[in-house]
This record gives C-alpha cells, structure tokens and sequence, in this order.
C-alpha cells in the first residue's frame, strides 16, 4: 500500500461541520493553545483541504464538505464536537481515539476520508443541490486510480442528492462509485441530533462488521464505558 494524503485530484470534499466564534482576548487565548481564532476561522471560508488516500483501502469516508474549523487546520471532522474520530474508534475501526491532526494515519488502518464538495463553509447547509450533485459526480474520478473496496458516504441528505435516491436510508445502497459499492452512514456532526454517540457507533460497527474488518477499538470502548 502507498500510504499519504493526495492534493485534490478533482473537487474534494464533504462533510457536515459548523463553526462558531469567539470574541476579545478569548480568540488570542484559542490561538495560543492552537486552535484557530475568529480571524482564522473567517479566512477559512471558500479553502480546500488535501485528501486523506492510498491505493487499496478497504474503506473511504466522504463527508459533506470541509467546515471552517477544517479549512482553517487542513484536518477532517475537525471541529470539536464533530463525533467522527470518537465513533471511528468506539465502532472498532481504530485502537484508539485519533486526533484530526492524526488523520494522515488513516491508511495503516486500511481507511481513507475525502469530501463530496471540495468548498469550506460553517454548514453544509449552506451548500446548494447542484454543488453536491457535482460533487457526487466527481467521486468515481477521484477515487478510481486509488481502487477503495468500499466507499461511506457520511450524511443522509447529501447522499440522497448527489445520486437522486430521496428515499435511501442509512444502509448499503445501491450506488456503485469507481467499481466500491457504497454505504450510507449518519452525519456524525454535533448538530445532527437524530443519533447519539452509541448510535453512531453501532451504524459504522455494522458497515466494519459487514465488510469482514476487525475489531480494533471494542476493549477500550467497554473500557472507557465502564470508566
């Protein structure tokens, strides 16, 4: 496997991240411990960030497409509050936690993460039909010189616009992207209030489950939710 994150190859991205604020001396306290400020944040808007891939991956994430937190740090699901790095591992495809600033390490678990739509934006609301349409579109050239077994689609709505399925569920579909068939995951970000925590984690565990991966996150789950 040749393991890296790639430069766009066409338009990236997707994911449903929000961002706030913040004001006064409190932006320069969140600058100081790393995280980005009201003005990095406000520059973030209309950036793209790399695609996380390697030839061979079991398994691609697509997310909506960047929020202002990822746009501003270069990393998916970066915002805090955004439950994709939690789950990932709660549902077993990881041994631990990993941070967004660890997602380049996403390929030694045999996953890869790209975006439906390459545009930054604090929602993915705010994204028009035709923008992800397009960006469904592009998936299956993005994606073919890299040859992923399966590909996830993390967000009800998008998936059901990119590919004109209004009544698809969260599941396997029956879409085909670049030679993977294609499931549907929940949206992990925080203002999806439909699923909790463990709910997210039991919809990404069946997708592992059903794609024959082991279990590497289970002990420490149980443990942690023992704790």
């Amino acid at each position: 496997m040749v393991a890296g994150r790639s430069r766009p190859l066409t338009e990236p991205g997707l994911q449903a991240d929000s961002s706030g604020s913040a004001s006064g001396c409190e932006a320069d306290a969140m600058s100081a411990t790393g995280r980005p400020t009201r003005a990095e944040l406000a520059v973030a808007r209309g950036k793209r960030i790399p695609h996380v891939l390697a030839e061979d991956l079991a398994l691609v994430f697509v997310g909506i497409n960047p929020g202002l937190w990822s746009g501003a740090t270069g990393h998916h699901f970066a915002k805090p509050g955004n439950r994709f790095w939690p789950t990932l591992h709660r549902s077993g495809f990881t041994d631990r936690q990993l941070m967004p600033h660890e997602d380049v390490l996403l390929p030694r678990y045999g996953l890869g993460v790209t975006n439906m739509v390459g545009r930054t934006t604090a929602r993915a609301d705010e994204l028009a039909p035709d923008e992800i349409r397009t960006g469904g579109r592009s998936l299956a050239r993005r994606l073919r010189p890299f040859r992923p077994r399966a590909v996830a689609i993390v967000g009800l709505g998008a998936f059901r616009i990119a590919f004109d399925r209004p009544g698809a569920q969260v599941g396997r579909s029956d879409v085909v992207v670049a030679g993977a068939p294609v499931w549907v995951l929940p949206n992990p970000s925080g203002l999806n209030a439909h699923y909790q925590l463990d709910g997210l984690a039991a919809c990404f565990a069946e997708l592992r489950v059903a794609l024959g991966l082991p279990d590497r996150g289970l002990g420490d789950a149980r443990s942690a939710r023992r704790a």
